[in-house]
C-alpha cells in the first residue's frame, strides 16, 4: 500500500462490490451502499491512491484464448544464496506464463502457478525457467486436471474491527 488509509464499513462493502465486478456503474454501486454516485467516485478514487485498490482489470478465461494447461511447480533451489534467489524471482517476475509464484517454508523454496497452451509448451517454458539457469536443485510440475474454485477476491468478511 502506499499510505496507510482508515477504512469504514462503506469502504468495505464497495471494495467487495468492485473486487466481483468492477463494471458496475458508479449508481448502482452507489444504491447498494447508499451513497450517491459522485460519494462512490470520491471513495474509490481514495481507496486507489492510498494503494488498497491496486489496478482494474479484465479476466480472460484462459481457454478460449487456448491457455489450456494450469499447472503448479514446486521449486527448490540448489542453496541459499541471495544472488540465486534474486536471479529466480527475476525471471519469475519477467515470465508471462508466470501467472503466481511465493516463497514457502518447508522442503521447497516456492512454488509457482504457470498457465501454458499445452504439455509441449509447458515442457519448455520448464526447461527455460527451471533447468536453464543452473541455480534450480529439483522441480516437481503437478498439471491441474480440474479448476475446483479460481480467484483473487480477498475475504473481507463483516468490515471494521473483524
Amino acid at each position: 500500500m502506499k499510505r496507510s488509509v482508515p477504512l469504514d464499513e462503506l469502504d468495505y462493502r464497495l471494495l467487495d462490490l468492485v473486487q466481483r465486478d468492477a463494471k458496475r456503474p458508479l449508481h448502482e454501486l452507489g444504491d447498494e451502499v447508499g451513497l450517491s454516485p459522485s460519494a462512490v467516485q470520491r471513495r474509490l478514487t481514495r481507496l486507489t491512491e492510498a494503494g488498497v485498490i491496486r489496478s482494474t482489470v479484465a479476466v480472460v478465461e484462459p481457454r478460449a484464448v487456448g491457455a489450456d494447461l494450469l499447472a503448479v511447480v514446486l521449486v527448490a533451489l540448489t542453496d541459499d544464496d541471495p544472488d540465486h534467489h534474486a536471479s529466480f524471482r527475476r525471471r519469475m517476475q519477467d515470465e508471462p506464463a508466470v501467472q503466481q509464484c511465493y516463497t514457502i517454508v518447508g522442503q521447497w523454496d516456492y512454488v509457482v502457478v504457470v498457465l501454458t497452451r499445452g504439455i509441449e509448451e509447458n515442457r519448455e517454458l520448464s526447461y527455460r525457467l527451471f533447468v536453464d539457469g543452473g541455480a534450480v536443485a529439483r522441480y516437481e510440475t503437478l498439471p491441474a486436471f480440474e479448476t475446483v474454485k479460481a480467484g483473487l477476491t480477498v475475504p473481507l468478511g463483516e468490515g471494521p474491527g473483524r
